[in-house]
């Protein structure tokens, strides 16, 4: 802009043509991190924040950072060395933790746990992708936060952190983001939830052309449902996924039928003319059969009391578990225990129940 003048540019003017901040993520990366959730995530700043397909990070950038410069290991074996250590790095925007395999090894160390709080007491918004979100509840920075988190690794987030409310836990949605907290399921879902981050501070048609680039399309909202676990089918539609995923995530007490229909936007009577028509059975047998393959689940992968785990899956007690165990599996839980062993579910898929697959994946 020329002034007729030449006279410096007044306050008001200055906002106008400044250029704006760019917004800065810092990357954490866990020990055995998922690929996919990572490329997908910082891909997504990379294509938004230059024009044409340059990579210059003019609206925004991105650092890979780490308690030391020591490289990290990805669950494929990939290596990623962090470029610039916590105590040096300058405070970012936004911090996105990104987890993977729970059970290979040493987590969020305690160096790490230690910058997530302190990013949590400043302005910068935290990012739980995959199991980072185990680290940033490890770190005590989600309390009276709404929580996602894979329907894969529901239960072992249930095991770690018993005192969490299930109402605050989502198991059936690709991400939900509640304040300065955004917590992601990972896998393809990391696309999505950056656009949604995005999409805060850039224009759409920036964000969109990133997606086009990647072949993806329209992004998806927070809300759609997580893809389904094996067994579903022919439950195609998505309301039907996401009532089981409802189902699977609630399988310690039976969700009334009103209840589940109002988490759908659904009256019951919707509801329960979807389900025939989806899966041939009604709302109600379907969440027992649910609870009952949980429990199967659980006979032949703990060695928890049949007691302790009729409570788990919503049963009033071991009698009762066991008498709609036999109706279903033709064996009390006891000897379905000691005569199935590791491989029972496999088994039981086999069968070609339409079952919600709950059953050895968790």
């Amino acid at each position: 802009m020329k002034l007729a003048d030449s006279q410096p540019l007044t306050t008001a003017e200055a906002a106008t043509t400044a250029p704006k901040a760019r917004i800065r993520f810092g990357i954490v990366l866990l020990p055995n991190f998922t690929l996919t959730a990572f490329s997908g995530f910082v891909d997504m700043l990379r294509l938004s924040a230059d024009e044409g397909d340059y990579s210059k990070p003019v609206r925004c950038s991105w650092s890979v950072i780490g308690d030391t410069l020591a490289p990290v290991r990805a669950s494929c074996g990939i290596q990623v060395t962090p470029w610039e250590t916590f105590d040096t790095a300058e405070p970012f925007d936004y911090v996105v933790v990104v987890g993977g395999l729970l059970h290979s090894g040493p987590q969020a160390s305690d160096e790490t746990l230690r910058f997530i709080q302190r990013a949590a007491r400043g302005n910068t918004t935290l990012v739980g992708i995959c199991t980072g979100v185990f680290a940033l509840m490890r770190a005590g920075v989600l309390d009276g936060h709404r929580i996602c988190v894979s329907w894969f690794h529901y239960w072992d987030f249930v095991e770690r952190f018993p005192t969490v409310s299930t109402d605050a836990l989502i198991a059936d949605r690709l991400f939900v983001i509640d304040r300065r907290r955004i917590t992601c399921s990972g896998g393809r879902a990391s696309i999505d939830v950056a656009a949604a981050i995005l999409l805060r501070h850039f224009e759409h048609a920036t964000v969109q052309k990133a997606l086009r680039i990647l072949l993806v399309g329209e992004m998806q909202k927070g809300n759609a449902p997580q893809p389904h676990p094996p067994g579903l089918e022919p439950a195609t539609h998505p309301k039907v996924k996401r009532a089981i995923l409802l189902m699977e995530q609630h399988v310690g007490r039976s969700l009334p039928l009103e209840e589940l229909a109002c988490k759908l936007d659904l009256s019951p009577r919707q509801l329960e003319r979807l389900f025939k028509a989806e899966t041939g059975k009604s709302p109600q047998a379907f969440a027992k059969q649910v609870r009952l393959r949980t429990a199967a689940w659980l006979l032949t992968s703990s060695d928890r009391t049949v007691a302790d785990i009729a409570s788990s899956c919503g049963f009033s007690d071991a009698s009762h578990l066991g008498r709609e165990f036999r109706k279903q599996f033709g064996l009390p839980p006891v000897t379905f225990r000691e005569t199935r062993g590791a491989d029972a579910q496999n088994d039981e898929m086999a069968c070609g129940e339409n079952f919600a697959g709950v059953g050895g994946v968790y």
